[in-house]
């Protein structure tokens, strides 16, 4: 039964990590059903979306090749985490920040 909850999440899931208009669409889709699992995902992916935002004014500041690289690769590798645990139907923290997300977020159910 928890998976067959879990799928029913999984599109609006999906659809959260695809920049923040999908996170918006996502968190409209998710307004009827409450669903949990797409809950989670909406916090994840808002967090990430609104650290691609915060963190890329501050490497901006910065002149350098190796710190833009180093943010967009850092940006990139919780992006594909949080796609392929929605994917797989899993509910899985983004590294490092995740934890933080899901306390920051708490007020999308």
């Amino acid at each position: 039964m928890q998976s067959n909850y879990q799928k029913q999440g999984k599109t609006a899931a999906i659809v959260a990590y695809i920049t923040i208009i999908g996170t918006i669409i996502a968190f409209f889709m998710n307004q009827d059903s409450k669903n949990q699992f797409t809950s989670f995902h909406i916090r994840q992916a808002l967090g990430i979306n609104i650290g691609f935002y915060l963190l890329g004014a501050l490497v901006s500041i910065f002149d350098s090749w190796a710190i833009s690289s180093a943010f967009y690769i850092f940006i990139f590798v919780l992006w594909v985490f949080g796609i392929i645990t929605a994917f797989k139907e899993e509910q899985k923290a983004a590294p490092i920040l995740g934890p933080h997300f899901q306390k920051w977020f708490n007020f999308i159910k």
